[in-house]
């Protein structure tokens, strides 16, 4: 850190191309951490209990920031927000509250506080129909904050459903955020405690930390922070390989009626996964402009998108280099209006040529749920209980940052491997996770997980 050069203008580490080696990188290397968020934390949770208000309370962003989103009060997009997390140095301050957060663009050293981790937060919509939207995002979690509200039963529908989906991700680290406890009084506190305590026994939260907390009055919001940096280990990342980066938001940043020699090209919006994309990189991103065939509804065509960086951002942060973990955005010379509105969401971002195959359909290795949730079933628990797949019915298949239509083609070996045609490629690999979806009722509801085994690929035409 001594000899790390610092940018007056914003006091944070320079990043320099002309020397950078990402054999040496790592997630807490001074130049990445300063300026980037190296890891991705979740917030989950039933609609209204509170999701937003923790990010807010953490990052000092506001992550509800479309007009639907601000007149219903709910998130109905991914949002997302990063942090700096802060510890103050041994024998300074107030030692029993040493962890502070802010927002991703203050400087690594403020007062007598250093910099220790840098998080993105990915908030997800608690709304039932927006079960797809939450998928997507669990596609690019480490950990993730279940936010349970103090003053309602738990578990509530979407709660249960979030839990099942990142135990389906399979992700190791979560934190159950008991909230609103500046509504009801110690001992209805103590009761949902015991509640939640009970609701997730056996699952993958059964160990986890029940924080109580006012995201409102921000009380122990210190204490979310000591934990993910004390109990949350960064995973290991791999800086070396081509990069892969999958996109979960997609704009056009030109305002209405702007200047045409003003325009500025689409921006994808995502993490990377693995590799380091550096600024001026030429990349590709797949499937890219899908057409079919009128004639032959079968006869799919994908001409992958080609462009090059021209920049790379993190929030408000100027990267040169951007490295796997935490939610960052690509300029590119990208045509704006096939960026505009997520239009690329669920498409992958890498260098020409060294990206996975793209799929039309998939064998997927599944396992179906023992009963639904987040519905109410009947005295004996059968209209909880999931129906076998069967043959020609329509699933949603959740791939990555992709929500997929699909038609099961077949079933085979005692009903563990189902072939699936896709209504639209998809850029994935096999041994990739997959979560299943059935409309029950009008809504979207989770089923089942997979991974897929094999498939048939669609060759991409060349741009």
């Amino acid at each position: 850190m001594a000899d790390m050069k610092v940018d007056p203008k914003d006091g944070l580490a320079v990043q320099d191309l002309s020397t950078l080696d990402v054999s040496k990188l790592t997630p807490l290397t001074p130049e990445v951490i300063s300026r980037q968020a190296t890891m991705n934390v979740g917030t989950i949770g039933h609609v209204a209990h509170g999701k937003s208000t923790v990010v807010k309370g953490l990052s000092g962003t506001h992550t509800v920031k479309f007009k639907a989103e601000k007149e219903r009060n709910i998130t109905i997009k991914l949002g997302y927000a990063n942090a700096k997390i802060y510890k103050r140095d041994p024998g300074e301050g107030d030692q029993d509250h040493p962890y502070w957060s802010a927002g991703s663009s203050t400087p690594d050293v403020v007062d007598d506080m250093r910099l220790v981790r840098h998080v993105s937060f990915v908030d997800c919509p608690g709304h039932d129909i927006l079960m797809a939207t939450m998928l997507n995002g669990a596609a690019v979690m480490d950990a993730a904050l279940l936010v349970i509200a103090g003053n309602e039963t738990c578990p509530q529908p979407q709660t249960s459903e979030h839990l099942a989906a990142v135990e389906i991700m399979r992700l190791k680290h979560i934190i159950i955020l008991q909230n609103k406890v500046e509504l009801i009084k110690q001992q209805e506190a103590e009761s949902r405690y015991e509640e939640i305590k009970k609701f997730v026994a056996g699952t993958a939260a059964d160990s986890s930390p029940i924080i109580p907390i006012s995201a409102v009055l921000k009380y122990n919001l210190d204490v979310i922070c000591e934990y993910l940096c004390t109990q949350v280990p960064i995973p290991p990342r791999d800086f070396t390989s081509n990069p892969v980066m999958i996109i979960i938001r997609s704009f056009d940043v030109n305002r209405p009626g702007e200047e045409v020699a003003n325009l500025k090209g689409g921006v994808a919006g995502g993490s990377i996964l693995k590799g380091v994309l550096k600024m001026g990189d030429e990349i590709e991103i797949r499937p890219g402009i899908v057409t079919k065939d009128p004639n032959n509804a079968d006869n799919v065509q994908c001409r992958p998108i080609r462009s090059r960086i021209m920049s790379l951002l993190a929030e408000q942060n100027a990267l040169q280099f951007a490295v796997p973990g935490g939610l960052i955005g690509v300029g590119t010379k990208i045509d704006p209006k096939l960026t505009r509105a997520d239009k690329l969401v669920g498409h992958v971002l890498g260098h020409p040529g060294k990206l996975p195959s793209i799929y039309i359909e998939i064998e997927v290795k599944f396992y179906l749920l023992r009963r639904l949730l987040g519905v109410k079933t009947d005295g004996d628990g059968k209209a909880g209980k999931v129906a076998k797949l069967k043959k020609g019915e329509i699933l949603m298949v959740n791939i990555g940052s992709t929500a997929a239509g699909g038609r099961v083609l077949g079933i085979k070996d005692d009903n563990d491997y189902a072939r699936i045609t896709l209504t639209h490629p998809v850029c994935t690999q096999e041994g990739d996770k997959v979560a299943l979806s059935r409309r029950i009722d009008k809504h979207w509801r989770l089923i089942g997980w997979g991974s897929i085994a094999k498939g048939a690929t669609v060759k991409p035409m060349s741009s």
